[in-house]
């Protein structure tokens, strides 16, 4: 079990996103933030390397070592690609703008923010959720009624 970077005492629920340290409260990020040392981004490839691998990312590869603890074990994120609810989803061209908009985004972040306001967004990431998470037939009616 990874502990706080800042405090060394509690278990850290945010990373910096310059430097990728983990730390588990704002106290700790505002002591962080001073001394942080941002990581370098790694330099662009060359359009010719991009458009000449045809190669499949892997997780792996979308993934930095130390996200261990962020990681989704393959298996569950296949689900992804058999899910029918996805699928139809997906086939919403404002849905498909959106996930462009923030892919293409400089700030993914702030995107994200945005397109959250976006009940077509919401409810793809939730569908996304309950796939990765096998959840049965989760509905936030239900929560309501539960209340």
């Amino acid at each position: 079990m990874q502990i706080c970077s800042v405090c060394s005492e509690q278990t850290p629920k945010y990373k910096c996103p310059s430097c990728r340290v983990r730390y588990c409260s704002l106290g700790c990020y505002k002591r962080h933030k001073d001394a942080c040392l941002p990581v370098e981004p790694a330099p662009p490839p060359h359009e010719a390397e991009t458009t000449s691998n045809t190669e499949q990312w892997t997780v792996e590869d979308l993934l930095h070592e130390g996200d261990v603890v962020d990681k989704v074990p393959l298996q569950r994120l296949q689900r992804l690609g058999q899910s029918k609810e996805l699928r139809d989803l997906l086939c919403n061209p404002h849905l498909r703008r959106l996930l462009r908009s923030v892919d293409a985004a400089d700030i993914k972040s702030d995107a994200m923010k945005a397109a959250m306001q976006e009940p077509l967004f919401v409810e793809f990431s939730d569908q996304c959720l309950r796939i990765v998470d096998g959840e049965a037939e989760f509905s936030p009616f239900n929560e309501a009624a539960d209340l």
